[in-house]
């Protein structure tokens, strides 16, 4: 596009500019409308470098009905610290002039603006640079070059962004030594953008890099609402992602700060339980901020920084540094640039710059406090009236404080890198310049381009030493001085370097801070200030995030039984090997205990002497029995069936010592089938008393002679053959599946165990057992039944029938009760119902006889057994 269409272009922009009309002869013509610039400070040259600067910050508001035409515009609040980097880009250009081996046939000149921090001034600024100031251009004019080829600034992102898109499209080269906005990374979008300030990228990776170190797992984030805050955060946002680190609030400092915004702003800083604080912010957003935070109070919080107001010495006033002390961020590189400091101190009212430079009046009456080339006679002033003879002292403003030579510096490596993109141009050999056929560019008619071009190749080293170049994003390599607010004793803030963070180098050393020189804020003293959400949950615990908050946010639950966790934050619980389990604290995997009812158990103590005593019990009987055989009551028993009946019960009391013990594979196959045997041997000698007592008394009645085919021979047939059916189903039992020992996990309250026992192996020839046991019990229970209404002194069938009601009490209740035990106590529930039955047996048959037999002899004789 030719500059004539550039030209027009401007009439379309809502800023004053130029616009294409009609000149008085008739002719085509630029015509000036107005000046968009509010103050600038020029010098000619041979090449003059356009500067933007905000001096002041605070720009008119613009008028929006177009009724008349804007003159000059007027900003307010000036800023010191702007105006220092302004002479800076003096100070670089006149030492650049000055040095015999830079340029030495060049003379730079410069025009720098003020941009009163706002994006259509700065806009207007720029486009009047490019476009030069006479009142009119005429149309063979219009191709002409522009008079400033290549632009420092601007300082905010924002603003750099709405220039670089506007003079992009004509490769007019921008270097800004403040935009640091990672959006102006792109190479597409702004390919004639360069900077001198590191891209926020690098800063943002530097912060997580330093939130993550320092445990710092809870944070809230404040920023500007412009592309530097926003960018800046959300660059963070990506960084901290799977760092573990979690945002607690983001809020956003609006450009026109109302006193309601700022008190909810930070009342939720206030409220919130993180103590870390991320300020995205440029310095009139962080005062604006910091005010409302000094006058409520907030003295529990630790700052972090970003470049923009890190070294902001506005924010660091002894008013500020309760709340302020121990503040960490990530400062520019400092640097010492020789002899700048008096070129700042330079300044007089009455010498040649004042006539040149309006912003000097501005500075000399904000510096001293009073009124300059004012007479206070016709406008009353509270100030008192400047001499003009105060002298500036290095370090007593703002503007002359050349300690923290920081944005100074970008702007002087701003300088020195277009100054050797000019250099380079100078050098370029006839016939192998990089453009058509092999051209150099003309340094009588430099072309914005052109600069452009050889910026992207500039390669050197500053007068104070550091490597200057751009990278294909026109980004330099980044550098950081991690800074820290100490207070003196004094009472004021000093800027502490305690680290630093470099692109450049491996990843292992880009990041370093030296925690013993760190002052942290919040009221931590030595001690790194914590902030989390959630504490980190002990060993034997996991987390569990809380539901609809950050993964920070948890709460701590206890490990499942067999799992545990031995470190401090752990996120999930580990199983415990095969064999092991988990302590009662679940912080360790030990050996499962192997628990089996044994001899050296209290309740295995308490049932074998049981056992022991019902065997004891049956042996006495027995004796008692044997020593009184041939008494009348004896003998009306059946003499032969109790001994019989005496000894399978005591092979029942003693099977019961079978269960007691480590299980074994043949004490497994003995207890189930010495049990079976033993219980069938014991009830089918009972089922053949009961029928030998019904048939005896039915055989007394006439025509009736049964008692011949129940002889005493054909009794232990009967017995045999029941006992050996109950044989038969063990052997096939034991043959098929036997019982064997195995092993099953047990959850009592004691902890995890490992239950040694017996598998029964075949359910159904467990089930056969049993279940053949209760048919002989149920046959014998019926029989004895019908036998109930036999003579009082001989009711044996009533015995019979109790001890037999018992039996099936019993081994009906041992059914849900086996199941419902745990672990060994399911043995000792079938301990107990073998003793219990056996033990209702013995004294329902044996105890009214033996008492009888011992106590009551007089009623063991025929005559009284004979009787009613």
């Amino acid at each position: 596009m030719c500059l004539c269409g550039w030209l027009w272009l401007l009439c379309c922009l809502p800023i004053p500019g130029y616009v294409w009309g009609q000149s008085g002869d008739g002719g085509g013509a630029c015509r000036l409308m107005a000046n968009p610039i509010s103050g600038s400070v020029y010098r000619a040259g041979d090449v003059v470098i356009g500067g933007l600067f905000p001096v002041h910050v605070e720009a008119p508001l613009p008028e929006q009905e177009f009724r008349s035409i804007e003159g000059n515009v007027t900003c307010t609040i000036f800023y010191q610290r702007a105006y220092r980097w302004l002479q800076t880009m003096i100070f670089a250009v006149e030492e650049i002039n000055r040095d015999p081996a830079l340029l030495p046939n060049l003379t730079l000149g410069f025009l720098a603006a003020d941009t009163c921090l706002a994006e259509g001034t700065t806009l207007g600024a720029a486009l009047a640079m490019v476009t030069g100031q006479e009142a009119s251009v005429a149309g063979e004019e219009c191709g002409a070059n522009p008079e400033v080829p290549v632009i420092i600034g601007d300082a905010r992102s924002s603003a750099s962004i709405v220039v670089a898109q506007t003079l992009g499209p004509f490769d007019l080269p921008m270097v800004s030594y403040f935009a640091s906005c990672a959006c102006l990374s792109d190479n597409w979008r702004y390919p004639s953008f360069f900077r001198t300030i590191p891209s926020d990228a690098f800063q943002a990776r530097g912060m997580a890099r330093l939130l993550h170190q320092l445990g710092w797992e809870w944070v809230g984030l404040v920023s500007g609402d412009d592309d530097y805050g926003k960018f800046g955060v959300q660059m963070l946002l990506q960084d901290l992602q799977g760092s573990g680190v979690c945002v607690a609030y983001a809020e956003v400092i609006p450009k026109v700060p109302s006193q309601r915004r700022m008190k909810y702003i930070v009342d939720t800083i206030r409220g919130s339980t993180a103590r870390v604080v991320v300020t995205f912010a440029i310095s009139q957003d962080a005062r604006a901020l910091m005010e409302e935070v000094v006058r409520q109070n907030i003295t529990d919080k630790q700052w972090i920084a970003s470049e923009a107001w890190v070294t902001y010495s506005t924010l660091s006033s002894p008013k500020n540094l309760p709340s302020l002390a121990g503040t960490i961020g990530f400062a520019l590189k400092k640097a010492v640039i020789p002899s700048l400091g008096p070129f700042l101190t330079r300044l007089r009212p009455d010498g040649d710059d004042q006539k040149s430079d309006p912003f000097l009046r501005e500075l000399w009456e904000e510096i001293f406090g009073c009124s300059l080339g004012i007479d206070l006679s016709i406008t009353p002033s509270s100030r008192r009236q400047c001499t003009g003879s105060e002298v500036i002292g290095e370090g007593e403003s703002q503007y002359a404080d050349v300690s923290q030579l920081r944005a100074s510096y970008n702007v002087y490596k701003a300088v020195y890198a277009i100054a050797h993109a000019i250099q380079d141009m100078v050098a370029c050999p006839p016939g192998e310049g990089p453009f058509n056929s092999g051209q150099c560019p003309d340094i009588r008619k430099l072309q914005p381009s052109q600069i452009a071009h050889y910026l992207r190749r500039v390669n050197f080293s500053t007068p104070v030493g550091d490597l200057i170049h751009f990278d294909m994003n026109g980004n330099p390599p980044a550098s950081y001085d991690i800074i820290n607010w100490h207070v003196t004793h004094e009472g004021t803030a000093e800027f502490v370097q305690v680290g630093h963070f470099l692109s450049s180098v491996g990843v292992d050393d880009q990041f370093h801070i030296n925690m013993e020189k760190v002052v942290w804020g919040g009221g931590s003293g030595d001690e790194v200030p914590v902030s989390i959400c959630s504490a980190a949950c002990p060993p034997g615990t996991r987390h569990a995030v809380q539901k609809g908050r950050p993964v920070c946010c948890f709460d701590c639950l206890s490990c499942a039984e067999g799992e545990i966790s031995n470190t401090t934050g752990s996120v999930e619980c580990s199983r415990c090997p095969e064999r092991f389990w988990s302590n009662p604290d679940r912080t360790a995997c030990v050996p499962q205990l192997v628990d089996f009812l044994s001899y050296s158990d209290t309740m295995g103590v308490i049932l074998s002497v049981i056992s022991v005593s019902g065997a004891t019990l049956t042996a006495g009987a027995m004796t008692t029995f044997f020593y009184h055989r041939h008494t009348p009551l004896v003998k009306a028993n059946n003499s032969e069936l109790s001994f019989l009946l005496l000894l399978s019960l005591k092979l029942c009391f003693l099977c019961a010592l079978v269960f007691i013990g480590r299980p074994k594979p043949w004490t497994c196959m003995l207890r189930h089938t010495l049990f079976g045997i033993s219980f069938v041997f014991c009830i089918s000698c009972l089922l053949s008393r009961t029928v030998v007592v019904l048939v005896a008394f039915r055989a007394t009645l006439p025509g009736e002679n049964l008692m011949r085919y129940f002889s005493p021979a054909q009794q232990r047939m009967g017995i045999s053959i029941c006992t050996l059916i109950q044989v038969l189903i063990c052997v096939l039992w034991l043959a098929l599946a036997p019982p064997r020992p195995a092993e099953r996990g047990d959850r009592e309250g004691r902890g995890p165990r490992v239950v040694l026992e017996c598998d029964v192996g075949s359910v159904v020839g467990f089930s056969l057992v049993l279940g053949y046991i209760g048919l002989l019990a149920s046959l014998c229970l019926l029989l004895a039944f019908l036998a109930r209404k036999l003579p009082d002194n001989f009711n044996e069938a009533k015995f019979i029938t109790f001890s037999m009601l018992i039996f099936c009490a019993v081994w009906i209740s041992f059914v849900p009760a086996y199941v419902s035990s745990p672990g060994k106590y399911t043995v000792a529930v079938e301990i107990f119902a073998i003793l219990a039955s056996s033990f209702g047996l013995l004294f329902c048959l044996f105890a009214p006889k033996c008492f009888i037999i011992l106590l009551r002899p007089e009623r063991n004789t025929k005559k009284h057994m004979m009787s009613k």
